[in-house]
């Protein structure tokens, strides 16, 4: 008869036992499966807004591309030396930058920090002496001995505020 009662409450424990830990990992597996839905969506709107993001940037446009390519041109090669144009005109002597319209107000240089092919004949940068910041909207174009020449379309210098 104690053998039976004991047997009887070892299944009991056992049986507890063993359904508290299935909770706990049901429990666990739903925590999860939250986690993972809400990284997921977290993942979609960030590949959306990428999306939007690359939207003006030659590498996503298509027919910027194959306007290059229709030409002869290596895109792979070229965009990356259209982009290292603009920058090496940061290399200058004197005050005045080649491409930017302003003169430095600081004792630094003005430079070019970042660039943005917007397609074939498009660029948008930014530049500043530290301090100061602005924008440039610049054409280019290659001309029929493969140089690269850039035109100054439009430019900014952000007003400072005063605190």
């Amino acid at each position: 008869m104690y053998l039976f009662i004991f047997t009887v409450l070892l299944l009991i424990f056992q049986y507890v036992n063993s359904k508290n830990i299935l909770d706990k990992y049901e429990e666990d597996i739903v925590k999860v499966k939250s986690k993972l839905a809400k990284s997921e969506e977290t993942v979609k709107a960030l590949e959306n807004e990428n999306f939007e993001l690359s939207y003006f940037n030659i590498e996503g446009n298509e027919d910027a591309l194959t306007y290059f390519e229709a030409q002869g041109y290596n895109t792979e090669k070229l965009i990356p030396t259209i982009i290292d144009g603009l920058y090496n005109m940061n290399n200058y002597e004197g005050d005045d930058h080649p491409i930017v319209p302003y003169v430095s107000m600081t004792d630094s240089k003005l430079l070019i920090n970042k660039i943005r092919v917007l397609n074939h004949k498009w660029i948008i940068a930014n530049f500043t002496d530290g301090e100061f910041w602005g924008e440039i909207f610049v054409s280019y174009e290659i001309d029929e001995n493969n140089n690269l020449k850039y035109k100054l379309v439009e430019y900014l210098m952000y007003p400072t505020i005063n605190e």
